[in-house]
């Protein structure tokens, strides 16, 4: 997907990385924050590109398609350009490329915060806090965090995770930054972590998340679509993005899903990384679109 133009565009991104890091820091000084949160409709629509650090790179049937920097930052750039689209959720160096880019004036950047619970590992629940932290996210003049939960009864390592999450919401907080929180009920099977994607442990899940740190002030929850989920999101007040998940087979069927629940009153929008970024189709301006225009 790479165009000769863009290729020439990171090769001097790289350039720079190499001999001016002071750069990143003089790209987050100068980036022009937008006013206010939501959108001008009320809604928020965000783009998610923390999966690389987790190691987790596939997409559809493409086991390796985030593993491609320039490929993917393409394909942000495009998306962040298309009309509806608010931001980018992302770690610290897709962010920062991104600053270096220009692609960030006036978008909502919200930081990935833990990426140490890395895809199929043995200590995949001890999602530890390896990415940004509060202050750092404060310091570079980002509009929130975003941390992930994981919550299985039987790993002991949960604890750690939850006592940590709740550490980032109280101190985002803090800061009157968006902390939001990824909530899932997982087991493991067969040697992975699987999430419980039922009503029951989706209501579970959000029930805790948004009981976590001092105060819920500031704090939203990241939810996957699954069935009832009127019943799901009676569970808290907080405000809601829904999550977009692997590349589906149908993204009518999805589309058709996301806007059901966007009639429910938390609800406020859409994070979606891999299924617009990366689409059957591959035609990220048409995927994206269509997701906008879900929005209302």
């Amino acid at each position: 997907m790479i165009i000769e133009a863009f290729a020439d565009r990171v090769a001097a991104l790289a350039e720079v990385r190499a001999s001016r890091p002071e750069a990143v820091a003089e790209a987050a000084a100068r980036r022009v924050r937008r006013g206010s949160l939501l959108g001008p409709n009320g809604r928020l629509m965000i783009l998610a590109a923390d999966h690389p650090a987790r190691g987790s790179l596939g997409a559809g049937d493409r086991p390796l398609a985030m593993a491609d920097r320039r490929d993917l930052l393409e394909r942000l750039c495009l998306a962040l350009g298309r009309p509806g689209v608010d931001g980018v959720l992302g770690t610290p160096d897709v962010i920062e490329d991104l600053l270096l880019l220009g692609a960030l004036d006036e978008k909502v950047v919200i930081g990935s915060m833990n990426r140490g619970g890395l895809a199929g590992s043995a200590f995949e629940i001890d999602d530890r806090f390896t990415a940004y932290d509060a202050p750092a996210i404060a310091g570079q003049g980002l509009d929130g965090g975003k941390m992930l939960l994981r919550i299985d009864d039987a790993d002991p390592a949960t604890a750690r995770t939850l006592e940590s999450c709740a550490r980032a919401v109280s101190e985002l907080a803090a800061g009157r930054l968006m902390a939001m929180v990824e909530p899932f009920i997982s087991r493991r099977a067969d040697g992975r972590v699987r999430n419980v994607l039922t009503p029951d442990a989706m209501t579970r899940a959000l029930a805790i998340a948004s009981g976590l740190g001092t105060t819920s002030a500031y704090t939203w929850l990241k939810v996957p679509v699954v069935e009832d989920m009127e019943r799901v999101m009676a569970a808290s007040t907080l405000p809601a993005l829904l999550l977009g998940g692997e590349v589906p087979d149908d993204p009518d069927a999805a589309l058709a899903g996301w806007q059901r629940a966007l009639r429910l009153p938390t609800v406020r929008g859409l994070v979606v990384g891999r299924s617009l970024l990366y689409p059957p189709d591959d035609d990220v301006a048409r995927a994206v679109d269509a997701a906008v225009e879900v929005l209302g």
